[in-house]
């Protein structure tokens, strides 16, 4: 297994698509061991033959046609008269944004992207420097990596058999936990900036009702969503085909501005954003069956176990793993391959698999913003006009309180699981 982990990451310093070298380096596996080539076909089949895999297309579906259809505009108005009053207020916005966004969006990525765009020439208008509006702008994203419904704890979930709604809740918590952090963090460093608030005054309480009842319809959506999965009316891949009907509904009926041009422009995104996770997805089994062939997970835990028996110190190690992981590995990759080899040991040292998902996807999905692979980190650079190497620098104090929020998440197992454990009982 070890030459196989030495062609991928060769394959991605030489610069291959990512779908590409998981699916080489895969095959080198085979051929090394000298296993039956039908194998590698049928993996690559069988690994996308997931009923709960298809909540991520349809979910992806649905949130392209959101964003397309005024939800977004609408929840930057609440945004901006939520935190209009406090200092660096469009980083502030960016934040509570990300928070909102992750009940429609369910993409760091994405989020990251669509929030450069959108945020971005205000914040330069104002003359916020430019690598501070892309490290907020970036970094605020993690917030969708355990907002309901995140892409990644659906493929956590059902890789690792976990419990897709007890996920989808106990990611509220550290999704609001982290939102303080980085408004704490942003007040911190746009004071310093002298990034001067938008009012002097907070919005009156009619201001905030009214732009609240324009959100409304994508406020209940996450709400109508986890009740419909608790109570047993729809599974997660029933709960994305009721995401994407929600959305076509409130967008044709409601705001009325979904058209049919913009529905074929949103189906056309939709393809490609599929065709990208699902190539992954499926390429992917051929990486997870030399895991398996070669005993990676037994042999990984027998490691950890040799070198400490405390769960605290099992769980540092653990992180500082998935760092590195998630600085070289996109967050899909890294949760499709490294949930089947991790999640057995912390099982086995006594960390509860919905906690441990949390967690995971909070930490590998900040590798988004961590040079030297960040597909963020590059993304949000290029379209703020900065280099990636001054987003890197203006985001450090952003680094810090995510990994406050990560050492929270890790040892304070129970603020993550009070929600599912209160909805589903313990």
């Amino acid at each position: 297994m070890l030459t196989v982990v030495i062609v991928f990451f060769i394959l991605l310093l030489l610069g291959m698509p990512v779908a590409f070298a998981i699916g080489i380096s895969g095959a080198t596996f085979f051929i090394t061991n000298d296993l039956p080539y039908s194998i590698v076909v049928q993996k690559v089949i069988s690994s996308t033959q997931s009923f709960t895999l298809l909540a991520i297309p349809l979910f992806v579906f649905a949130g392209n046609l959101m964003n397309k259809t005024g939800i977004t505009a609408r929840m930057i108005k609440l945004s901006n008269v939520l935190v209009g009053h406090m200092y660096g207020h469009i980083g502030q916005v960016s934040v509570v944004l990300s928070t909102l966004m992750g009940g429609v969006s369910g993409s760091a990525n994405a989020d990251a992207a669509m929030e450069s765009r959108i945020l971005g020439p205000d914040m330069i208008k104002r003359g916020y420097s430019k690598g501070w509006g892309a490290a907020i702008n970036g970094l605020s994203s993690l917030i969708t990596a355990t907002i309901p419904p995140s892409m990644g704890l659906i493929i956590y979930g059902s890789v690792g058999e976990v419990s897709i709604g007890r996920l989808f809740i106990a990611g509220i918590v550290p999704g609001i936990i982290m939102m303080i952090a980085l408004m704490i963090t942003v007040n911190i460093t746009a004071k310093k900036r002298s990034y001067k608030p938008k009012r002097v005054q907070r919005a009156s309480f009619k201001e905030v009702v009214k732009a609240f009842a324009d959100c409304i319809w994508a406020l209940l959506f996450p709400v109508i969503l986890i009740a419909g999965i608790r109570f047993g009316l729809m599974t997660p891949s029933e709960a994305g085909a009721f995401a994407a009907f929600y959305a076509i509904f409130v967008g044709a009926f409601i705001h009325k501005e979904l058209t049919f041009e913009t529905f074929i422009q949103t189906l056309k995104d939709s393809v490609r954003d599929i065709g990208v996770i699902m190539l992954i997805v499926a390429i992917s089994g051929i990486f997870g069956y030399g895991i398996v062939y070669d005993s990676i997970p037994q042999t990984l835990a027998s490691l950890l176990i040799g070198i400490t028996s405390s769960k605290a110190i099992m769980i540092l190690i653990i992180i500082a793993f998935l760092v590195f992981a998630g600085m070289f590995v996109e967050t899909t990759v890294c949760a499709l391959l490294l949930t089947p080899i991790l999640l057995p040991i912390v099982k086995n040292v006594g960390v509860d698999p919905v906690h441990f998902g949390i967690l995971m996807m909070t930490v590998v999905t900040a590798g988004i913003m961590s040079p030297p692979v960040g597909i963020a980190l590059y993304t949000v650079s290029d379209i703020m006009g900065c280099k990636p190497e001054e987003t890197a620098k203006e985001a450090v104090p952003f680094y810090i309180a995510v990994l406050a929020v990560v050492l929270i998440i890790a040892f304070l197992p129970d603020l993550v699981l009070f929600l599912p454990n209160l909805v589903y009982g313990s």
